[in-house]
């Protein structure tokens, strides 16, 4: 902060005290005080005007950014309403074959998943009436026993599978 803005200056009172007690051409004078304070104010005008141009700087560097960024344009495009159905065919035309061959994919492989299904349950069944005799468990039964849990899990997976392309037919189906 330079010493200009912390005196206390009223109108057009002057910084600098005193009168001209010198003569100027005199070459043996000392500078008097009132030209040393003179300096003084203006070193001190120049600082708060540096200090100024970079306070402005500083706030206005980004500009031209901001201009591109703040630019607003706008395009608008007028169609008719036939150009839109033709466009909106021509879509369905290169559609519709992916669709309904997605949705004849998803049905085979929703049989293949139902009859694995099924013969995993004929298994598990199986498995289920042999384990309700009574019978002294050996090392088949065991590996049979890992099998059958295996196996579970394995349908489990599958009934998953099932859903999830359930879904994705119904899906194919709202969008077809």
């Amino acid at each position: 902060m330079s010493r200009l803005s912390r005196l206390p200056l009223k109108g057009r009172e002057s910084v600098f005290t005193g009168g001209p007690e010198q003569y100027i051409g005199d070459a043996y004078a000392s500078c008097p005080p009132s030209l040393e304070e003179c300096v003084a104010a203006m070193e001190d005008c120049c600082e708060e005007a540096y200090e100024a141009q970079l306070l402005l700087r500083n706030g206005t560097k980004d500009l031209p950014r901001m201009t591109k960024v703040l630019e607003n344009e706008k395009v608008f495009l007028l169609v008719t309403e036939s150009t839109v159905r033709r466009y909106q065919s021509a879509l369905i035309d290169e559609i519709e074959p992916n669709v309904s061959a997605l949705i004849s994919k998803a049905e085979q492989g929703l049989s293949t998943l139902e009859k694995k299904e099924s013969s995993l349950q004929s298994k598990i069944e199986n498995a289920q009436s042999r384990a309700r005799a009574p019978t002294v468990t050996t090392a088949v039964q065991k590996s049979d026993a890992r099998r059958l849990n295996l196996m579970v899990k394995q349908r489990e997976r599958l009934e998953q599978q099932v859903r999830a392309m359930e879904e994705e037919i119904l899906e194919l189906e709202r969008k077809a």
